[in-house]
């Protein structure tokens, strides 16, 4: 059986070499081999080395078939934003929410480590509506973002959108 081989790519080796430091910090005895690579993962913004090879996978994996998209949902949705791409109030509808999440989350930086206070300022800048705290919080519940317990570090999720949010964040950078 021949071994897989995923490539790595990390934008910021500082940031690798901070997760790697802390990493063994935390440990008083020597880390394993499913550790270590745990620790490398997070350090390029995956949850853990099985999101790593997941994401990994479905790169080199041949593309699926084209989903059908919900043109009418995308137009709707789009109307939440202003012509500068500004959400401008929180839909109502639950899947309208979702796609509103999914914008925001294109818009981050991969890889890149927030403060509370640099999301809080990034949705601010992204939003009218004045309630950084609830985008933050669903960007989080919704999985889109990785967040420390204490709330003190937050960074993108790589997952690859579904075909509505797709459309409406290509439709938005028009």
């Amino acid at each position: 059986m021949s071994k897989t081989i995923f490539p790595y790519f990390a934008r910021d080796i500082s940031a690798v070499a901070r997760a790697l430091r802390v990493g063994l910090e935390a440990k008083e005895q020597p880390l394993g081999h499913v550790q270590i690579l745990n620790i490398l993962a997070r350090a390029a913004g995956f949850k853990n080395y099985q999101h790593f090879r997941a994401a990994a996978q479905a790169q080199t994996a041949s593309p699926p078939a084209p989903a059908a998209v919900d043109q009418a949902l995308v137009q709707r949705v789009a109307r939440s934003f202003d012509s500068e791409g500004r959400l401008l109030r929180w839909p109502s509808k639950a899947s309208h929410q979702t796609l509103c999440l999914w914008v925001l989350w294109s818009r981050l930086d991969v890889g890149e480590l927030y403060t509370e206070r640099q999301i809080g300022a990034f949705l601010n800048k992204h939003h009218q509506f004045k309630d950084h705290a609830l985008l933050r919080r669903e960007l989080s519940d919704q999985g889109l973002v990785s967040r420390k317990a204490d709330g003190s570090q937050y960074r993108r999720l790589e997952k690859r959108p579904p075909p509505e949010a797709l459309a409406l964040i290509r439709h938005l950078k028009k």
